[in-house]
């Protein structure tokens, strides 16, 4: 990987702080990151690490109090179509159906410079991409949860993002579905060449979607512990996966950061 492709994210010295009425607390301290175009980069910790805080830095929805953060070499400085933020609240709009959610995305950053067939196709080519094409004119209390995720992910890729950014996508449903729905984003992944940066609580998920795993200390002041490079062979089979030793040593180095040498701070005092 080239240097220029190797730091297509750039996270130098990034802190962030936020003022409380108990005084200055400090989310994340020391963050330093690079993410190559077209890596998929899971972030995991326990809860209170900083994972989401990190995860809205590179959305633009907060400001770090110091430090630099790039994006193609440009600074993040707020919210932009170039970054697609996928929440584990699906958060689509109740009265619209799934293709006018996508629909209103397409428009947004298309409508301006092109037809009304053209942002029609690419509503449609999202949808696809999700394999929800027979529900498009559905609304969202008539589909699943995970159908619901699959949306908010087309509604994200729509705007062709140069990012993905997800956070804990499939935190809120059942094994089979989070299951299905991960293998989905393996193939969608493998399709567009996403650059993805997700947060996550789940070890399995960890391993089987990603090119690195970033483990974070506990907070306050969470930074970086360990970087686990994740060299599995794709496209990935979870079933296989199952049988494989590196798959197993990859797994057991995360639960041995996370349980050992990052304890979760509730367990040590009740120790």
């Amino acid at each position: 990987m080239d240097s220029v492709a190797s730091k297509f994210i750039d996270i130098h010295d990034a802190q962030m702080s936020f003022n409380t009425r108990k005084g200055v607390f400090q989310a994340l301290k020391d963050i330093n990151l690079t993410v190559g175009k077209g890596e998929f980069v899971t972030l995991i910790g326990h809860s209170g690490c900083g994972k989401s805080t990190l995860l809205n830095l590179l959305a633009g929805l907060l400001t770090a109090t110091s430090g630099t953060l790039l994006c193609a070499n440009r600074e993040i400085a707020g919210p932009s179509p170039e970054r697609g933020v996928v929440f584990q609240n699906h958060s689509l709009l109740p009265w619209l159906t799934c293709y006018e959610n996508v629909y209103l995305a397409v428009e947004r950053v298309f409508g301006a410079r092109e037809s009304d067939t053209q942002l029609r196709e690419r509503t449609m080519a999202a949808l696809a991409l999700v394999g929800l094409t027979h529900a498009e004119q559905r609304r969202s209390h008539e589909i699943s949860g995970g159908m619901k995720q699959r949306v908010g992910i087309a509604r994200a890729l729509s705007m062709e993002p140069k990012v993905l950014l997800m956070d804990e996508p499939f935190g809120a449903l059942d094994a089979l579905t989070r299951a299905h729905l991960q293998d989905a984003l393996l193939k969608i992944v493998a399709m567009t060449g996403s650059t993805v940066v997700m947060v996550t609580h789940d070890v399995d998920e960890a391993v089987l979607l990603s090119d690195r795993i970033v483990m974070m200390t506990n907070g306050p002041a969470a930074t970086i512990g360990e970087i686990l490079n994740v060299r599995l062979e794709r496209p990935r089979e979870r079933v296989a996966l199952a049988q494989d030793a590196l798959y197993s040593e990859y797994r057991t180095s995360v639960l041995e950061f996370l349980y050992h040498r990052q304890a979760h701070p509730a367990l040590q005092q009740a120790a």
